[in-house]
């Protein structure tokens, strides 16, 4: 039955609310109109949501109005309406807002009076993000429409009959309503997942596709019918479909997805190289790679800076594991999934030759195409491993739910913020401000780094601001609009740096980082590990936003006010601790170290650290009372006890170092070393620099003897013993014919290699950025695989060992020299 347009509104109020979560989004023009596509997943399954009511936006000053209206008319852009309204721009200027039913018109009139000196409010916000942010949507969302009959060709019929039960389907709904759904009611929707890998030859052609979900474990595999007849013989655990060529491998995926129907893909580097080979598989072959749920085609788009591609599937969402690892701050030498399975897990891929693996894999495909299947799922499984240990499905989907960002949305703090900013802006008069329009002149500094006082300690205590920026916005309400309105009326606000004023009442940001950090602790009361480091990572994001040029909000004012509050924090409570009568010997951005005396016990020393903990957040509380009628949000907490802590000096110097030091304490019944900056967290130092300091640092910080351990280490490098410890591993950032001027060690080795693998009629390694692995011969740096000189034992033992050693023996009153060189005179006699 065919409903009328009146019957629309009692129809969607008499539908109960269907809940879900938000997979993907999109805008585009159909019928001279604009639709909205969301694409949810419900407890009942996927379901397309269809909003055909949108207009989108921008806003231009009304002074420009009529400017504006006669640009667009001679150029023939159809605008829907021009309307002025009660919101104005941070400069005090009202705004009207222009109207536009297409996207194409809306695109057009931004050019068009950009050209003409018009300025546009924002402009840069998509019909369906705005759609969804001034309606306070983030993931989750209620809706009601009219589910409407899917509209399938003959094909896809066929497809779905033979391929899909009922509940595979998706449903549709036009005419939708949204909103969000209550908290009490956030959605508990799980999200299907399959880990995909695929494996190939130098060239591209494809060898097989891993997919390894909860209900399937499967790799599909080109074989004839020889091949298979030879590999069914072996005992192989591995489900294995097997294929006779390519095309038959393209249009098999296709129909597992239609089949099994995932929201989520999940890979190691799955879109810059699993799903763009796959794109230019399927075209070569000319068959669609219609992998949408609707069954379209994926839309590319590359940023043109750092050659990141994105891809967008209409109902599905691809999670790279590398990528996610990055914005959840998990930090590694080598994202390779063999280091990260390793360090994560403890476990590794099948392949055995990790350094010729593409020759391994096309050997397998050939002779012992088991064995390729194996390591295929293998490497699947592995993802699926690596993500389950580290939350990083629940991460992105709470990530999403606080901040209504894209699910597979990587970084972006700016977006984030605009989500949660920009509706209650609106609601309180206000357009958003340009790109450039808080541009003062004037940089803000950054985190304040006291100077140093150099040593080896005993009992040294490390108090550390619990979120100290977040807890500076709350404590003296700085905020984007708080700062326009507080300059409105400065004698009653609360004066910030470099001019600002921020009013007492009407502010937003302190609040969303109040809920957040209240959210935060519930998280850490219920032991949930990945939404407390989402809420951490956005609340920590706010003051880089506010002090970076690239979001809108950006005035040096804002950030001016969060990094020198901190500053002067950080002093006063250094005043306060040093009039007890305790040495502050270093302090860093939200962190004080305190030399408390060397006869202190370990008790007495924590016993200290709460004392001291207690009396600075009392300070405080005053301080903040009696000088700005505030309540203070700030709040010091004792960290942590180091038994013995060094702070070194810098090289050749008797000046302290800064943000580099290392540190003795006690875990429960062991110790630990703990390490900042120092050359065993480096990852430009060997192996050999890492496990010595490591060994020397113990012994001196437990008062045991280290000369002989030393001299040990020296004559084992120079006979040898350590050869494998010996490598450096560095990245490439650029191509190797980018480095003209400066040309690093890494670089001349990649460079000699690549040569040496050119004449081998070898493909070359590292032309295109990626890690090299090298060591310093006596004809300098050579790649691994590469060598062909003696190893430089001299320059290990100058630029390593040495260098390690005397961060720490002068403060036990000897040297590197001065133990080593009756020794190597022994040894230029022999």
């Amino acid at each position: 039955m065919q409903l009328s347009p009146d019957q629309i509104p009692q129809l969607l109020e008499s539908i109960d609310n269907k809940r879900g979560f938000l997979l993907t989004r999109s805008a585009s023009d159909r019928n001279n109109h604009i639709e909205i596509t969301l694409w949810l997943k419900t407890p009942q399954g996927p379901v397309q949501l269809i909003i055909d009511n949108e207009r989108a936006v921008f806003f231009v000053e009304v002074s420009d109005v009529n400017h504006a209206s006669d640009i667009l008319a001679n150029q023939g852009i159809n605008v829907d309406e021009i309307k002025p309204l009660a919101l104005k721009t941070f400069k005090q200027v009202k705004v009207a807002a222009v109207y536009f039913l297409t996207l194409k018109a809306f695109y057009q009139a931004r050019e068009a009076l950009k050209q003409k000196g018009v300025k546009c409010y924002e402009d840069d916000i998509r019909p369906d993000d705005r759609f969804l942010m001034e309606r306070f949507i983030t993931a989750d969302i209620t809706f009601a429409g009219q589910e409407s009959p899917l509209k399938l060709s003959q094909n896809l019929i066929q497809n779905h009959s033979q391929n899909q039960t009922s509940n595979q389907r998706y449903r549709r709904y036009e005419r939708v309503k949204c909103k969000p759904i209550d908290k009490a009611q956030q959605s508990d929707i799980k999200l299907s997942t399959v880990s995909l890998d695929i494996e190939c030859s130098m060239s591209g052609e494809l060898y097989s596709i891993g997919l390894y979900s909860e209900h399937c474990q499967q790799v599909m595999m080109i074989a004839n019918e020889q091949e298979i007849a030879n590999e069914k013989i072996k005992h192989c655990d591995v489900d294995i479909l097997w294929l006779a060529d390519e095309q038959q491998l393209l249009l098999s995926l296709l129909a597992w997805f239609t089949q099994h129907d995932p929201d989520i893909i999940i890979g190691w580097n799955v879109i810059n190289f699993d799903f763009n080979l796959l794109q230019k598989r399927y075209d070569l072959h000319n068959i669609k790679f219609a992998i949408g749920r609707d069954r379209k085609t994926p839309y590319w788009r590359t940023n043109k800076a750092s050659e990141q591609q994105f891809i967008e599937i209409n109902g599905r969402v691809i999670l790279d594991g590398i990528d996610l690892l990055k914005t959840a701050t998990y930090n590694f030498p080598s994202f390779s999934l063999d280091n990260v399975a390793n360090t994560l897990l403890g476990i590794g891929k099948k392949v055995d030759d990790v350094d010729n693996r593409l020759q391994e894999i096309t050997d397998n495909f050939h002779h012992n195409k088991t064995a390729l299947a194996a390591y295929n799922l293998e490497d699947c499984r592995l993802v699926v491993l690596i993500f389950k240990h580290t939350q990083l499905l629940e991460f992105a989907m709470l990530r999403a739910q606080l901040t209504g960002l894209s699910i597979d949305r990587m970084g972006g703090s700016v977006a984030a913020f605009t989500n949660l900013y920009l509706p209650k802006l609106h609601r309180s008069g206000y357009v958003a401000p340009n790109m450039g329009d808080g541009d003062q002149g004037f940089e803000s500094p950054g985190g304040f780094v006291m100077d140093s006082t150099p040593g080896l300690y005993k009992n040294v205590l490390v108090l550390d601001f619990k979120s100290l920026y977040p807890s500076i916005i709350r404590s003296f309400n700085i905020d984007p609009m708080g700062l326009i309105e507080g300059l409105k009326s400065p004698e009653t606000a609360i004066e910030g740096f470099d001019g600002a004023y921020f009013s007492r009442e009407k502010h937003f940001l302190p609040d969303i980082i109040t809920e957040l950090w209240k959210e935060r602790d519930i998280a850490k009361k219920d032991k949930n590990a990945a939404l407390s480091q989402a809420i951490k990572i956005i609340m920590n994001s706010f003051y880089g936003i506010l002090g970076s040029t690239g979001c809108r909000f950006f005035d040096p004012r804002l950030s001016g006010s969060i990094t020198k509050r901190s500053h002067s924090i950080l002093k006063t409570t250094k005043l306060w601790i040093e009039a007890k009568g305790y040495q502050v010997i270093y302090g860093d951005t939200d962190s004080i170290f305190v030399h408390v005396g060397d006869d202190q016990s370990a008790e007495n020393s924590r016993a200290l650290g709460k004392t001291l903990q207690a009396y600075i957040n009392e300070k405080w509380q005053a301080l903040l009372l009696e000088q700005f009628s505030i309540v203070s949000e700030l709040e010091i907490e004792f960290e942590t006890h180091f038994i013995k802590f060094l702070m070194p000096t810098i090289r050749g110097q008797d000046v302290g170092t800064k943000k580099r030091y290392a540190g003795l304490v006690q875990k429960g019944e062991e110790q630990q070393l703990v390490f900042k900056g120092l050359e065993s967290v480096r990852t430009d130092w060997t192996e050999l620099a890492k496990q010595f300091q490591r060994t020397l640092y113990w012994k001196v910080f437990n008062n045991e003897p280290v000369v002989e351990y030393i001299k040990k280490m020296v004559v084992d490098t120079l006979a040898g013993k350590h050869d494998e410890l010996l490598y450096y591993r560095k990245r490439l950032r650029r191509k190797l014919e980018l480095y003209v001027k400066n040309v690093p060690p890494h670089v001349r080795a990649a460079r000699l290699a690549d040569e040496i693998y050119q004449q081998q009629g070898k493909p070359m390694k590292y032309q295109n950025k990626g890690w090299i692995e090298y060591v310093m011969t006596i004809n300098g740096p050579q790649a691994k695989g590469c060598q062909s000189a003696a190893l430089d034992y001299q320059f290990y033992i100058d630029r390593q060992l040495l260098a390690v050693a005397d961060a720490i023996l002068p403060f036990i009153g000897t040297s590197f020299d001065e133990i080593t060189n009756s020794q190597m005179n022994l040894f230029e006699r022999l």
